[in-house]
């Protein structure tokens, strides 16, 4: 059932504890063979949302809702060797009201475990490319719920779009995830990473949140993007950063985003492609 005691914990785990670490076991085996791996995974995965369209036809999807078919993804990805770490959940408890959360973005996974980590503190809504609405498995989920669809194709009407739309939920007490790459990446490119986020917190005149994240246990696949091979090896990492008011131009405040998510990349393991701001 959508109404899970099992999500309302974790939740409520979530906000004592400000962090979560995968609870440390017996080793998960799926199979020697990485498509084995990924089949078993993709098909759970699947399975989560096939359940949310049929709650959503019903009527009955809400927050609630939300939360848990986000609890259950990324209960799906631990069950399948995944291995979660998420810090700094600290800086949502203790800044007041909707931010702005800025984001590297590696994978869809982030896309469906970030709702149930964020929720117990805020109210979100994602900034998310205009395909994902008539996505196969995603586009009900994605229509049924607060989002921003940029098409990517028109910068100068993204920009616009991005901060008018992103201004009224902010007004509505809503935080808004952006993701300022052209596309998802294993590898951070800093050249690449715009000032969007920044751009929307200083017209909606509230902090931003930087976030770093690695979630290339479940990489991108060759012919459809959102079903790659998986990797039990690579941990999973959700790191939250202290909040930034944005002043003047928000440079320095985009530099401060891109230097914390940079520095926890390499930390991980990862790789940064640029000049680190100092």
């Amino acid at each position: 059932m959508y109404n899970s005691e099992e999500t309302k914990a974790f939740q409520r785990q979530l906000a004592e504890a400000l962090a979560y670490k995968t609870p440390r076991g017996p080793a998960r085996r799926l199979g020697p063979l990485e498509w084995v791996r990924a089949l078993c995974f993709h098909v759970r995965l699947v399975w989560v949302y096939v359940v949310a369209r049929k709650i959503i036809r019903k009527g009955n999807f809400d927050l609630t809702a939300y939360a848990n078919r986000s609890w259950k993804s990324l209960s799906v990805t631990e069950a399948c060797g995944g291995r979660v770490e998420v810090s700094g959940l600290a800086h949502l408890a203790a800044t007041p009201g909707p931010v702005v959360i800025i984001g590297n973005h590696m994978s869809s996974l982030e896309t469906v475990a970030l709702p149930v980590l964020i929720m117990p503190f805020k109210d979100v809504a994602f900034v998310v490319k205009e395909s994902l609405r008539t996505h196969f498995i995603f586009g009900p989920i994605m229509r049924a719920v607060k989002h921003i669809a940029v098409g990517r194709s028109n910068p100068r009407e993204d920009l616009k779009l991005v901060l008018t739309r992103g201004e009224e939920l902010i007004r509505q007490g809503v935080s808004v995830v952006i993701f300022p790459q052209a596309t998802r990446a294993v590898e951070f490119d800093i050249e690449g990473f715009n000032t969007l986020g920044v751009k929307l917190a200083a017209r909606a005149g509230v902090p931003v949140i930087p976030l770093a994240l690695k979630t290339d246990f479940m990489a991108n696949g060759v012919w459809i993007k959102d079903m790659g091979f998986v990797h039990p090896e690579r941990t999973i990492h959700f790191a939250f950063g202290a909040p930034l008011k944005v002043a003047a131009n928000g440079r320095e405040e985009h530099a401060a985003v891109v230097k914390f998510i940079a520095a926890h990349i390499l930390e991980w393991g990862g790789t940064v492609k640029g000049e680190v701001p100092s």
